[in-house]
């Protein structure tokens, strides 16, 4: 009988203190969490063919659609490939060559260079198929810029196709980096495959 007061003095001390100990060690504090953007899940890569009543062709993803531009009803061969599932366009344009080359280059250099302003970095990427006579440069805009990639092709001679990526969203470049590395590699491929007729 005599362990009987050790074992209430215990229970009136100890165990509370366990309790309490506990409970402080259950209370959990909330950090605020880092912001995230929404998965997004790319198609495959396959490509199909263009070639309409321009004197070019290329390849062109399947998950894009070629359409007209509203405003270029009256151009021939301008055209956009839309992407609606992610709010984005390559506007294309050709022009035929005619003595003029170093105007339409410098045009594209120019836009692509306007956007020096907002752009973190702009890289030149030449590029140079002579078996096929096609002859450019890409232009890599790394920033919050509203085109993320420009580029022209051209056989130096008769033929000028130049092309911009653009999304309708604001720019973010947290948010569309996969996005624009997605496809930038699809005009990465355009340009592998343009051949002109």
């Amino acid at each position: 009988m005599r362990n009987r007061p050790v074992f209430i003095s215990f229970c009136r001390i100890v165990l509370p203190a366990l309790v309490v100990v506990f409970a402080a060690g259950c209370n959990k504090t909330t950090t605020p969490k880092p912001r995230a953007y929404f998965r997004i899940d790319f198609p495959e890569k396959e490509y199909q063919t263009f070639s309409g009543d321009c004197p070019f062709s290329f390849e062109y993803p399947v998950y894009g659609t070629i359409a007209v531009p509203d405003a270029m009803q009256a151009e021939s061969c301008w055209y956009n490939i839309e992407f609606p599932a992610f709010k984005g366009k390559i506007h294309l344009t050709y022009k035929t060559v005619n003595d003029n080359l170093p105007v339409y280059t410098e045009d594209i250099r120019t836009l692509a260079y306007k956007h020096i302003i907002k752009a973190d970095d702009i890289i030149d990427e030449p590029f140079y198929y002579p078996e096929r006579k096609v002859y450019g440069i890409m232009y890599d805009i790394r920033g919050n810029t509203a085109s993320a990639v420009s580029f022209f092709a051209t056989d130096s001679i008769h033929n000028f196709l130049s092309g911009s990526l653009y999304f309708s969203v604001q720019p973010n470049i947290d948010s569309l980096s996969p996005v624009i590395r997605f496809f930038k590699e699809d005009i990465v491929h355009l340009i592998e495959t343009l051949k002109w007729k």
